[in-house]
């Protein structure tokens, strides 16, 4: 006799949940866990914070001490991710400000006005999209250092992807691809290059030649890997990570003057802010509260009710709620090597075994120690202000230059930022592309490893030549 039906009907259950990729939350949660179980299993210990020539707090690397072991207890490890949400509050609120601005620009019509648009500017070369956007993308990171603005450009773009028989993965990947790229290469980025090069004494913005050729390598194999893809889903649509669909047309306002002047207004309200940005230096925060302007200017020249736009807000922080979520989670990582006092060690243990390997490995270390760091301190400028100070006198140690380490910094840091789940503008990009974190690293993988190589090989020339 067969089986059952509903047993059948349980055993697929229970295989897929077998085949199933554990929750984004139980992966942080299980990251907290072992890092409070790390507190009572790695020696406490402290530098001394001093101040940085810019006015900013970093480490006095010679100052190193073991302290009283703190290992974190049951109270305390239940606390951090509340703990986590209250330092990441800045990326928490400019997440949910993402959303909700883009909600109402999308009930106003401003997006698919901006669709309509650019697929026409494209329509006869659709495959120009991806490029064109990346290098952009790269471009203004580059400069500004500020690749959280991913999350602004997935919602752009994505209907516009769509019309063009590409996936969502494609506008996920166009989006953080081209910002990582330009934040890695970074030619004026004040949050890392700008920091690591006011520590390390160097003239400020100094090396820009190097980085600008790397620039170009590092955000063409981005466009040419990512086209590859898009390219490939379009002609075999079963072959996408993310499945096939048609972008959503937008029901309300779809004509018009108003609708027209809206989307004018929005697109001078964002150059506005790009161009803020670079000469104010924003913070998270700033731009939050801009971003309400953004939303409510056009949405009113659209005509647009105020209780249409308070319920598009509303429906905006519900598409982002997770990654706002994770911001928060991700950062209780931090939270809890800092309350058990691993940090520095980490830090010190880390720094004193690249010291004791040879001039050429070390900088191969550097960048592979930069990476691990970042996976605990993904925030750029809070890398710098712990690492450099450690890492520019080491340099001189074992004959390396100073602006070869700041590079291996910056390799370090930047292209991990779109694997590591502590990541929190990264894990908000793919909540915003309705993304899993196990799909993206599935897509992602080949080209980190590829990024990972160019690194390797941009080091050595720098370290050969001296580069200074």
């Amino acid at each position: 006799m067969g089986m059952p039906a509903y047993q059948r009907g349980d055993l697929k259950k229970n295989e897929k949940r077998k085949h199933e990729f554990p929750h984004i939350y139980v992966i942080l949660a299980v990251m907290i866990g072992l890092m409070a179980l790390a507190t009572y299993l790695v020696p406490a210990g402290e530098y001394q914070r001093v101040e940085s020539p810019d006015g900013r707090e970093m480490i006095d690397p010679g100052s190193y001490k073991r302290v009283e072991q703190t290992p974190v207890d049951v109270l305390s490890l239940l606390s951090a991710v509340p703990k986590g949400m209250t330092e990441a509050a800045p990326i928490i609120v400019f997440t949910f400000m993402v959303g909700g601005v883009f909600a109402v620009l999308r009930k106003a019509s401003v997006i698919e006005i901006g669709v309509r648009l650019l697929a026409g500017i494209f329509s006869r070369r659709p495959v120009f999209v991806i490029p064109v956007f990346i290098f952009v993308f790269s471009g203004i990171a580059c400069f500004i250092g500020t690749p959280e603005l991913s999350i602004v450009y997935v919602p752009v773009i994505l209907p516009l992807v769509l019309s063009f028989g590409y996936d969502r993965m494609t506008a996920a990947a166009i989006a953080l691809c081209g910002t990582i790229a330009g934040f890695t290469s970074a030619l004026t980025n004040p949050f890392t290059v700008g920091i690591s090069q006011t520590i390390a004494g160097l003239p400020l913005y100094s090396g820009m030649g190097y980085r600008a050729v790397i620039f170009l390598v590092i955000t063409a194999l981005a466009a040419i890997y990512v086209l590859a893809y898009g390219e490939k889903v379009k002609a075999n649509p079963e072959k996408s990570l993310t499945g096939m669909e048609a972008a959503e047309p937008v029901s309300a306002f779809k004509s018009g003057k108003r609708v027209k002047w809206a989307g004018t207004a929005a697109l001078i309200l964002f150059a506005g802010l790009i161009g803020c940005v670079i000469t104010f230096r924003w913070d998270m925060v700033t731009m939050s509260g801009y971003f309400l302007a953004l939303a409510v200017i056009p949405a009113c020249i659209a005509g647009m009710s105020a209780r249409d736009i308070a319920e598009s807000f509303n429906e905006g922080f519900k598409e982002v709620l997770i990654g706002a979520m994770v911001c928060g989670i991700a950062r209780g990582v931090a939270v809890v090597m800092n309350e058990g006092q691993i940090m520095d060690t980490i830090v010190y243990g880390l720094s004193h075994a690249v010291s004791q390997l040879p001039s050429y490995l070390t900088v191969a270390a550097m960048l592979l120690t930069q990476m691990l760091f970042n996976f605990f301190v993904p925030s750029g400028s809070g890398q710098a202000l712990i690492m450099m100070p450690i890492m520019a006198p080491l340099a001189d140690i074992v004959g390396m230059t100073r602006q070869t380490a700041i590079l291996a910094f910056q390799f370090g840091d930047g292209f991990s930022n779109i694997l590591f789940p502590t990541s929190g503008y990264f894990m908000a990009t793919l909540a915003v592309s309705r993304i899993s974190w196990n799909r993206w690293v599935k897509f992602i993988l080949p080209l980190f490893c590829i990024w990972m190589v160019a690194a390797v090989v941009f080091l050595m020339i720098a370290h050969a030549a001296g580069w200074s």
